[in-house]
């Protein structure tokens, strides 16, 4: 049985938290898509702790971790995190495993990321400059290295031959950046990631399940970033959504229970693309500045705005979303009202869904304002005890969306969730 985490929006929804507080009811943990794009903070002993690749179970010592073929892989970001790991005690040796399938990043693949991402100029799509897209570009154009590799005598060979094609297009972008320094990182970190456990990701999970072990699939980004339906061209290069789990580590559609999709009680995006409830008020920078909107990966300010039903409505469909979570409500506490988007002004037609492409048409949101509830929420421990007009905000969401709201996370704290 496989449920899975997933976020509902632009990414940034809080899922390390979430993944964090389930995780003692999993026996494995996953990752399924994605790369050292995603930042999952998790608080450790009261201290701050961001994920790129290691799965959120990696605190739990009798929870395995995996790392799925979907994942592109840095090794230099897993060793250093592996290092801040081992910091709190925590020998990452024991319960994490990589697939053998897993596709890896190369110091070359972050300079093509570079070199393209400077030469679109003002078309920047806001990459992170990890290498991400470059590495997904390889898996499916054939050409990629795959962890397993590493344990073949031709790997020096293979490396050899795909450095002189990146080397040959990085010529054609004109980028004359040094990156020995990143190589010679990279052949180090290569040395270390042979040390942990390499597994037939596919048949290790599936056997598993078969055994009755139960596995929390945990997403990185968001839906609204995803390759074929978020807001194309500013997307990430993997599937965020459900259907990603099943490609991603190779597990069958019937084997997903549960679907619990992460959103936040208001929306952020970071870097370019379309965001149609984006505030560019004093507003928004209070939502910014209350939530601490500021990226876990890159540290950049995040675009703040109001919740975004249209949207949610939309990713909780395509997602099979069994289950909501709530996060950051406690950001809402001091609001007079909050405004909720229900449907757009598309072109002048009003609409209720989401638009092909976003960035061809001229989007107005059409809101519906609700009264504050002005109660410090951090403090509520069961649902008894939250403000009316705090309910009537979630039940009407619940209601849009068809998806029910079961978890409100009111502050950073593992404890700080309310169940409904």
């Amino acid at each position: 049985m496989v449920d899975v985490i997933l976020g509902l929006q632009w990414g940034d929804e809080g899922k390390g938290k979430i993944v964090d507080y389930f995780a003692p009811n999993y026996d494995i943990i996953a990752r399924f898509q994605g790369g050292p794009n995603a930042g999952h903070t998790l608080y450790v002993e009261g201290k701050k702790i961001v994920l790129h690749q290691i799965p959120s179970g990696i605190f739990h010592q009798n929870t395995i971790n995996l790392i799925g073929n979907g994942v592109v892989l840095d090794p230099v970001t897993l060793k250093k995190e592996c290092d801040a790991v081992a910091a709190f005690g925590i020998d990452v040796r024991k319960n994490l495993f990589i697939s053998e399938r897993t596709n890896l990043i190369l110091p070359t693949h972050r300079a093509l990321d570079k070199a393209s991402e400077m030469q679109k100029g003002d078309s920047k799509i806001g990459s992170t400059l990890k290498g991400i897209g470059p590495a997904y570009m390889d898996k499916t154009g054939r050409n990629a290295i795959r962890v397993g590799d590493l344990l073949d005598k031709n790997f020096t060979t293979q490396y050899i031959k795909l450095r002189l094609k990146h080397q040959k297009l990085l010529d054609n972008f004109h980028f004359n950046e040094d990156i020995s320094a990143w190589e010679e990182e990279f052949f180090e970190a290569l040395e270390f990631l042979r040390t942990l456990k390499v597994v037939n990701g596919e048949y290790f999970i599936n056997n598993l399940i078969g055994s009755g072990k139960k596995v929390l699939a945990e997403g990185a980004q968001g839906t609204m970033l995803d390759i074929d339906f978020g807001t194309f061209p500013f997307v990430t290069s993997s599937s965020t959504i459900s259907a990603g789990v099943c490609t991603g580590l190779g597990v069958a559609p019937q084997k997903i229970k549960d679907v619990l999709g992460v959103t936040k009680a208001y929306c952020t995006r970071v870097g370019g693309g379309p965001f149609p409830t984006e505030l560019h008020d004093a507003v928004g920078e209070e939502l910014r500045k209350i939530g601490n909107e500021f990226g876990a990966t890159t540290g950049r300010p995040r675009r703040c705005g109001w919740i975004d039903l249209v949207a949610l409505k939309y990713t909780c469909m395509i997602n099979g979303v069994t289950k909501m979570v709530m996060t950051k409500a406690d950001v809402l506490d001091t609001f007079e009202e909050l405004n909720v988007c229900t449907s757009y002004k598309v072109n002048g037609e009003e609409k209720a869904e989401v638009p092909f492409q976003m960035t061809k048409v001229n989007i107005e949101p059409t809101y519906k304002t609700f009264k504050g509830w002005h109660a410090d929420s951090t403090k509520i421990k069961e649902a008894a005890a939250m403000p009316a007009d705090m309910a009537s905000y979630i039940k009407f969401i619940n209601e849009y969306t068809g998806a029910p709201v079961k978890y409100v996370s009111n502050g950073p704290g593992r404890e700080q969730i309310i169940h409904l």
